[in-house]
């Protein structure tokens, strides 16, 4: 018998007469994807406080039971209350969740490293890698709080936030070093709408959650500029090639990739007109320089953020990433959208995995 359990597994549902006594639960960070998986944890059943950095969002999250400015017309459940003060929010959770722009992750994490709850899950929500150093969050956060990355989680998969807010089934993967974390952290973020696997491949759950939104704004720009779905399609299939070639070279399992946190998550976000890195890559596709698009985004793009670093990551292991530079190169304004090529990105260009 494998010492490792399963890549990915499911985590079964508590019955539904089960005498189970509510997890108190924090969530940082009150955007559309903070406060979505905060209203899953609530669905499922946990007493969930979510942290807004405005009074006046988190008033209305627990007086109105509405965030107009980034769900409207959605209904949160009463067991999900806002408050704007870290202190109040972290006092008492039994699982932290991280739903912050990945690139004030550092700064978030140092105004709550001494009220931290003593040896909590502490989980990433987010999809990005840090500026300057090239970490992915759940290193961010192992070295930023010093904690064990055995009490650390990442989820990932093909959720778009206003789809899960409206009760849309769908699936994600909680990854941890611990297999014991990862199981606890999913048991709690899953409901009869939402269901949490686990797997112990926090690098291929991370990566694919990052990469994906780099493919995702290279089909949005052949969109913005009008090519078809042959185009995209193009895109999207060597786009898969590019990122698993990418983070099997860091160390992920190539099956992570073609699975809910790669190829999930990737068809999710190239296709939908609600993903935020699709949206960006269209308006860049449609003419508008990167200046522009940032003003007209009401949320943050991720993808638009991490072009830069990951081709840096890329160059130190020799992963060739055609499409991710033709994106950096529009983002720069040396590349017309029109020229977008994704036939260029051939199997010679990308390194085999050993």
């Amino acid at each position: 018998m494998s010492e490792h359990p399963p890549l990915t597994e499911a985590v079964r549902l508590p019955s539904p007469d089960a005498d189970l006594t509510a997890q108190r639960v924090a969530v940082l960070g009150a955007g559309s994807w903070g406060t979505t998986f905060a209203k899953v944890l609530a669905d499922g059943g946990a007493d969930v406080l979510i942290w807004a950095r405005r009074r006046e969002v988190a008033q209305e999250i627990t007086e109105t039971h509405r965030n107009s400015g980034y769900l409207p017309g959605i209904n949160l459940p009463r067991n999900l209350r806002g408050h704007d003060s870290l202190e109040h929010v972290l006092a008492g959770a039994e699982q932290v969740y991280l739903s912050v722009p990945s690139q004030t992750l550092r700064s978030n994490l140092a105004s709550i490293r001494d009220i931290l709850p003593p040896e909590v899950p502490v989980v990433s929500l987010m999809k990005g890698v840090e500026r300057g150093t090239g970490l992915r969050m759940s290193e961010v956060i192992e070295q930023e709080l010093g904690v064990d990355r055995q009490r650390i989680a990442v989820v990932s998969g093909p959720n778009l936030a206003l789809e899960i807010a409206k009760r849309e089934p769908t699936a994600a993967v909680v990854a941890s070093a611990s297999h014991d974390t990862a199981v606890a952290v999913a048991t709690v973020s899953s409901n009869d709408y939402f269901r949490s696997f686990v797997n112990t491949d926090v690098i291929g759950t991370e990566f694919g959650g990052v990469l994906k939104n780099l493919i995702a704004v290279a089909v949005g720009i052949a969109d913005g500029v009008g090519y078809g779905e042959n185009t995209k399609a193009s895109i999207i299939t060597r786009g898969l090639v590019e990122l698993s070639a990418f983070a099997v070279a860091f160390g992920a399992r190539p099956e992570t990739m073609i699975g809910l946190a790669g190829l999930g998550d990737l068809i999710a976000t190239c296709e939908s007109p609600l993903s935020r890195n699709n949206t960006a890559g269209r308006l860049l596709g449609q003419g508008y320089g990167f200046e522009q698009v940032i003003a007209q985004m009401n949320q943050t793009a991720e993808g638009l953020a991490s072009v830069g670093p990951i081709l840096e990551l890329a160059a130190t292991r020799d992963v060739s990433m055609p499409i991710v530079a033709q994106v950096a190169r529009v983002l720069e304004g040396t590349l017309d959208p029109r020229e977008l090529a994704p036939h260029l990105a051939t199997d010679s260009d990308l390194p085999q995995a050993e």
